[in-house]
């Protein structure tokens, strides 16, 4: 893949595949942005880059590269959406405190922590697992007998 110097930072685009997005939001949640536009819905999303341009030499394009979501999560009650805001918040004071951001605000920096206090109550991977390894023997012993 090709090298930029140092003192040049691409411009990010978000690739228009937005499937992962419309498999995670409810009916509900969709009918809802789409009657009352401006509606802010909180997720988790994991980006892929996928493309790049302007990268040869003497090109006089600006470097870009475009990111598709690849996999998403939305929160689905508001105590989710507010953990996710709240954990948005710390990694902008982060930023904020790092200088790339003019102004720094109160609480706390930590992001994960925001979300592991908040999600506590969830299954862990570990958890998750176990429960699918058991939905599947049970599955197994019914089609056996």
């Amino acid at each position: 893949m090709p090298k930029l110097p140092a003192h040049q930072t691409p411009e990010a685009k978000l690739d228009t595949a937005a499937g992962f997005i419309d498999a995670a939001l409810t009916s509900d949640q969709k009918r809802g942005a789409f009657e009352k536009p401006g509606q802010v819905v909180y997720a988790i999303v994991a980006l892929t880059s996928t493309s790049y341009t302007g990268h040869a030499d003497g090109e006089e394009k600006p470097p870009v590269v475009k990111f598709r979501i690849t996999e998403c999560e939305v929160a689905h009650s508001d105590e989710e959406a507010a953990a996710l805001a709240d954990a948005k918040r710390a990694m902008w004071r982060r930023r904020q405190m790092e200088g790339t951001l003019d102004e720094v605000g109160p609480g706390p920096r930590d992001g994960g922590a925001v979300l592991d206090a908040a999600f506590a109550g969830y299954p862990s991977e570990a958890e998750y697992k176990a429960q699918q390894a058991e939905k599947e023997a049970r599955r197994r012993a019914e089609f056996v007998r």
